[in-house]
């Protein structure tokens, strides 16, 4: 459903948060091994984060990335937007400019509620309250990072 840099970056920042909530920073090779991506790749993906205000990388002893505890959480749909852009949540299911209630494609009137409901999801949650599932134990989420 996302592209890889988006399914990255979400399962690399649940990553970071959860070792965040033990009191640690990781690098980019232990971020990249634990999400099963490919290790440039990560940290071009992390550099944009950085820069996108994110998360905070340090570097050298005791650096890695980590977000800032007073900034709000982090939505989905932040990360998501950021990296795709609004189209997801906009636009038409078969890819025309023009698709709307008075100009509907062939499948709008099937498409738009599974479109609301996919921004309504990333709306509600964060990259915190995955992580926080993710600490829980929760069975199916304990191969959600790889």
């Amino acid at each position: 459903m996302f592209n890889k840099e988006t399914e990255y970056a979400i399962r690399g920042l649940v990553y970071i948060q959860v070792q965040n909530s033990v009191g640690r920073r990781p690098g980019i090779t232990e971020i990249a091994e634990e999400i099963a991506a490919p290790h440039f790749y990560t940290g071009k993906i992390l550099q944009r984060l950085v820069k996108l205000g994110f998360v905070e990388s340090l570097k050298g002893k005791g650096g890695g990335f980590g977000f800032n505890p007073q900034k709000p959480e982090l939505s989905l749909k932040t990360v998501v937007t950021a990296i795709e852009g609004t189209n997801l949540f906009e636009g038409c299911g078969i890819g025309l400019k023009e698709c709307n209630h008075e100009k509907p494609c062939p499948i709008h009137n099937k498409f738009a509620p599974i479109r609301d409901s996919l921004e309504k999801l990333v709306s509600e949650e964060t990259i915190q309250s995955l992580a926080i599932k993710v600490n829980e134990g929760n069975p199916a989420l304990m191969i959600y990072l790889k």
